[in-house]
């Protein structure tokens, strides 16, 4: 499949990356992407979020070409594409595509969703996985998406969960909200999507988060942006020795359990993934 042929508002250009015509702001840090790319080769959470990503695909496989809405560096391309699945990345921040080049996607659009020009019913399947909080009117952005999709094409999503864990970092990531897996349900449906499975993920996140970051964002501690990428790093960081045989243990539990088709009842993330009926 051709991005051209489904994609009426760009152009590739020399360095085989396809560009919009047309160029939207959008609610994300001009070099939000550069910060995380420093950190996802190492992360045990992009890791992870790449595991379950990878098995949500396999036990609900996508019909065709997959696309990364807003997919950042690649990060997530590039282990669908390491799993076999034919996948474009479209990420509207310059510094991201160029990052997704280096990472070795094969095919990049820069640009918005909206400002691509997708044709209806066109999509076979799209996933946008930390990108609906980013989005002032969710609701219209995925019943745009879903437009886009062929019928019985899939959508799959992650998003950040539980409003109690609000803290600095969802202000500085440009966050509009969190959700819980009963909301997502709800802007789901009412997209015109049918649910195919639901469930939250990082079971055993919300106690650290609520602790080192919401309580003390509630007792109105504030960081700069410097503080909080430092931070970041630390907190990526698999720990050593007999706590990083605990974390992986937990890991792979969740991993099984997404395998399975079986749902976890509280974490820090959601994963979802709804078809056009």
């Amino acid at each position: 499949m051709n991005v051209g042929e489904i994609a009426t508002n760009v152009d590739q250009g020399e360095d085989g990356i396809w560009y919009s015509r047309r160029r939207s702001s959008v609610s994300y840090p001009e070099r939000g992407n550069d910060t995380c790319f420093e950190l996802e080769d190492t992360s045990f959470w992009f890791n992870h979020r790449n595991r379950c990503i990878v098995e949500l695909l396999n036990r609900f496989p996508p019909s065709g070409l997959f696309f990364d809405i807003g997919g950042g560096n690649g990060c997530v391309s590039l282990a669908i594409q390491n799993a076999d699945w034919p996948v474009a990345l479209l990420e509207p921040g310059m510094h991201g595509a160029k990052n997704a080049r280096l990472r070795g996607i094969d095919t990049i659009i820069s640009s918005t969703f909206e400002d691509a020009g997708f044709l209806e019913g066109t999509m076979p399947a799209a996933g946008a996985f930390d990108v609906l909080e980013h989005v002032p009117d969710d609701l219209g952005f995925l019943r745009l998406l879903t437009r886009s999709l062929r019928t019985g094409g899939r959508l799959y999503l992650t998003v950040p969960a539980l409003g109690a864990l609000w803290s600095g970092e969802d202000d500085q990531a440009g966050h509009y909200r969190r959700y819980t897996c009963r909301k997502l349900h709800r802007v789901i449906q009412q997209a015109g999507l049918q649910l195919d499975y639901l469930t939250y993920f990082f079971t055993f996140l919300p106690l650290p988060i609520f602790l080192l970051r919401s309580l003390p964002y509630r007792l109105g501690v504030r960081r700069s942006s410097q503080r909080v990428v430092q931070r970041s790093r630390t907190e990526h960081r698999a720990p050593n020795g007999p706590s990083n045989s605990v974390l992986q243990a937990l890991l792979d539990l969740e991993v099984m359990k997404i395998r399975c088709g079986r749902k976890m009842a509280i974490g820090s993330s959601c994963l979802a993934v709804a078809r056009k009926a």
